[in-house]
């Protein structure tokens, strides 16, 4: 029922942003085929309860036997797109590079998924979402003033930067073939994609708006209206009471309508102000902070931990989170009002359905029988 029925991807196994691309696919309706080495080398990657893997069928294949390039090739003139995660140069050495690939099937899109791109001096390096987003200028910005920067987890090169923008790459290029009749390669580089993800942060220092210093800026945890605290049985709470209206409410909630305070944006006096307020936050629960600031117009939320959150009431009617195979895990994402989104499975153990796969995709049995004894497949 996805809005993306109809499109067949071959998904060449990797770790972190490649799967996170194929999941969304998958889960907007694609039919995607993972192959992957048939032992599960990759450690947690190829745990059946890996949420990344959900969606689609494993086909167990070794990319270094002559007939499994073959195979590839073939399954590539079926496909509508490809998505590999190598560095640069290692999938024309296995004889499925863009080249080949698009010679079988010029409409296909080719999407490489790399931390650098596919040229540049680091291009050929090693590399990990921290390096990607340190040298995107963003992990600069992560931390407290004075401290070493906070990696973010790997939300920002790993996912935003790169899955995702990976996904975006791919659908465009698919919506651009249907016109053209022309496949391409999408280059996603997930330094690439930090860098578009602090678009507003560069117009904000621009325009004088951004303090270079980390913890200086309204959106950066300086501003004491824009940040977390602690309450008193040890939680937290979120406010971002940014502009004057919400500011107003917060002082009201918190017992400081009325006093003679700095002006809101008086950056000299926010950590006064923090001062203050954590003060304040502490003298409740968390659960007691709700009662006062749920439903009103203070910006405001809990500080749930993944563990939590599929339990508040807020994502449990809008169903943020489903649970498949027994694993508590993120709905998907977006919503489309006629064409809904759906994990059509739980995630397959590594060549668990190598011929399931391989026959719709329009190989026989005796073919499937025949790169099995050759050892192309699993």
């Amino acid at each position: 029922m996805g809005p993306l029925k109809g499109y067949r991807i071959i998904e060449i196994a990797g770790i972190g942003p490649g799967p996170f691309a194929c999941m969304m696919l998958a889960d907007m309706g694609a039919d995607v085929i993972r192959l992957e080495r048939p032992t599960g080398a990759r450690g947690l990657d190829s745990l059946p309860a890996n949420v990344l893997n959900r969606g689609r069928r494993s086909v167990g294949i070794d990319l270094k036997h002559a007939d499994a390039v073959e195979l590839i090739l073939r399954l590539v003139e079926d496909a509508d797109a490809l998505i590999e995660p190598f560095r640069p140069g290692v999938a024309e050495r296995l004889g499925i590079g863009p080249e080949p690939c698009l010679a079988r099937n010029p409409r296909l899109v080719y999407g490489r998924m790399t931390g650098w791109g596919q040229e540049g001096p680091y291009a050929t390096m090693a590399g990990h979402d921290i390096n990607y987003i340190a040298l995107g200028g963003a992990l600069a910005h992560f931390g407290r003033p004075g401290e070493v920067p906070v990696p973010p987890i790997n939300m920002v090169g790993d996912f935003g930067g790169g899955g995702m923008l990976m996904a975006f790459g791919v659908v465009c290029a698919l919506l651009e073939a249907k016109s053209s009749g022309q496949g391409q390669v999408v280059d996603a580089a997930m330094v690439d994609g930090t860098a578009i993800l602090m678009a507003m942060v560069h117009g904000l220092r621009a325009m004088g708006f951004w303090d270079i210093e980390k913890g200086r800026n309204v959106i950066d945890g300086g501003a004491h209206f824009y940040d977390a605290y602690e309450t008193a049985d040890g939680g937290y709470i979120s406010v971002g009471s940014i502009e004057p209206q919400f500011y107003a409410e917060l002082l009201r909630l918190t017992g400081l309508e009325g006093e003679e305070l700095p002006h809101q944006m008086d950056r000299d006096q926010w950590p006064t102000l923090k001062e203050r307020l954590a003060a304040i936050f502490k003298q409740k629960t968390r659960s007691e902070w709700c009662e006062v600031m749920e439903g009103t117009d203070v910006c405001f939320a809990p500080v749930l931990t993944i563990e939590e959150a599929p339990r508040h009431p807020h994502n449990v009617a809008r169903q943020v989170f489903t649970e498949v195979g027994g694993v508590v895990q993120p709905a998907p994402a977006p919503r489309f009002s006629r064409t809904p989104g759906e994990i059509s499975r739980p995630p397959s153990a590594p060549a668990a359905d190598t011929d399931e796969a391989l026959a719709e995709w329009g190989l026989s049995e005796a073919e499937i029988a025949k790169l099995r004894s050759a050892g192309a497949v699993a």
